[in-house]
């Protein structure tokens, strides 16, 4: 979450959606570009190989030129996860942490008391945690013939967004429900995501797996706006610190308000990446029999992937992470389970989320000329393949 007080001042929105194709190209992940993780991933490589869990999304983009609060240009959206997807109403078992508190996530009191996630678990920006909030409950009332209780979470997406006008609306949460499904994840540039920016570049939802044992599975999803430039870290590598002077955000020549000049040129030089502001939301997802004590152990771990990717969790940036398990340990034998593997698991499929959350961003115009660059992908692999960090 950015504040208002702190961010208004850089409120940077919209002209025109652009893509630039030589910066990214199409249905890229992390590993399709030769970065080396480690770790198997399950099938789907996403929170959906969790058996059970469902992700649905909504995207909101229209408008271009100056701002109009109210108007637009929108850039935002809302992703959904349901740990039992949306045919069930039974709570899920939940963990979570509070790395830096500078953001919002609803549901905490549940959580630290009874240890229960009442999903969906719904993401967007952060003047929509109460319409998304009334959202679910109203889609759970009508379905359920009651309301639940939900966890919501937030991050700041006024940069590329009109986020003073609430664009996103109760209906809105309800469809990205009914969207849910078991399958791919889209990536980058779509629901909660779509206004969203990483380390510097275009950010948004990047998702993984990881197998643990059969049949067991650790998936994460995540909605990564977080984490200054020149400290990011790929596969070890320092990524951005080769590029900390390229590619920066920047208003587009003639727009922007007049302290934010100099303006984009060509290269996509001349801007400016602030300090570590923004937040990124973490959700952590298992089948593996848990209690709440060791899933909020869980969610701990997923920080240490912010940690191996460079971040600090800068003061102004909300780092908030939320766990759950579709299954509850119901006995010793499940109690005294090895949780060495499930939090190398949760760190590896982490990290390689908001890789992926990286890779999968497309460039985004916002009003006002505001641009925000994807990480361009043969830059990337130059500098992975400098430090031997490129695999074939």
């Amino acid at each position: 979450m950015r504040p208002p007080g702190l961010r208004l001042a850089a409120l940077a929105l919209g002209a025109l959606l652009l893509t630039r194709p030589a910066l990214a190209a199409e249905s890229d992940r992390a590993r399709d570009l030769g970065i080396p993780f480690e770790g198997t991933p399950g099938a789907l490589n996403a929170i959906t190989d969790v058996p059970g869990v469902e992700v649905g999304q909504v995207t909101r983009v229209s408008g271009e030129g100056a701002l109009k609060v109210g108007v637009g240009p929108i850039r935002t959206g809302v992703t959904v996860v349901l740990p039992r997807g949306r045919r069930s109403a039974e709570p899920a078992y939940g963990g979570f942490f509070n790395l830096n508190g500078n953001g919002e996530m609803t549901g905490q009191s549940y959580l630290q008391d009874f240890g229960l996630v009442f999903g969906p678990i719904g993401i967007s920006n952060t003047n929509a945690i109460g319409q998304v909030y009334s959202g679910i409950m109203e889609w759970s009332q009508k379905n359920f013939g009651h309301a639940i209780w939900p966890v919501v979470a937030e991050t700041w997406d006024g940069d590329l967004n009109d986020i003073q006008g609430f664009h996103i609306t109760p209906e809105d949460a309800a469809k990205a429900i009914e969207a849910a499904n078991p399958g791919v994840v889209e990536e980058g540039n779509v629901g909660g995501g779509t206004g969203m920016v990483c380390f510097g570049f275009k950010g948004g939802i990047g998702t993984a797996s990881r197998r643990v044992g059969v049949p067991y599975f650790v998936g994460v999803l995540v909605q990564c706006n977080t984490g200054k430039r020149d400290v990011l870290r790929i596969a070890g590598a320092p990524v951005g610190h080769e590029m900390a002077n390229t590619w920066l955000p920047c208003y587009q020549a003639g727009m922007g308000p007049a302290s934010k000049q100099p303006k984009c040129r060509d290269d996509g030089n001349g801007g400016k990446v602030g300090p570590d502001q923004g937040s990124i939301i973490i959700v952590v997802g298992t089948n593996i029999p848990l209690t709440s004590n060791q899933l909020n152990r869980v969610a701990r771990r997923a920080a240490l992937a912010l940690g191996r990717l460079g971040s600090f969790s800068g003061n102004e940036s909300g780092d908030i992470i939320v766990s759950f398990s579709t299954r509850a340990a119901v006995n010793d034998a499940d109690q005294s389970r090895n949780l060495d593997a499930i939090f190398q698991a949760t760190v590896e499929a982490t990290e390689e989320a908001i890789v992926n959350a990286l890779v999968a961003a497309r460039t985004m115009t916002g009003a006002d000329g505001y641009r925000v660059y994807a990480i361009p992908h043969d830059d990337l692999k130059t500098i992975l393949r400098k430090y031997n960090r490129l695999n074939p």
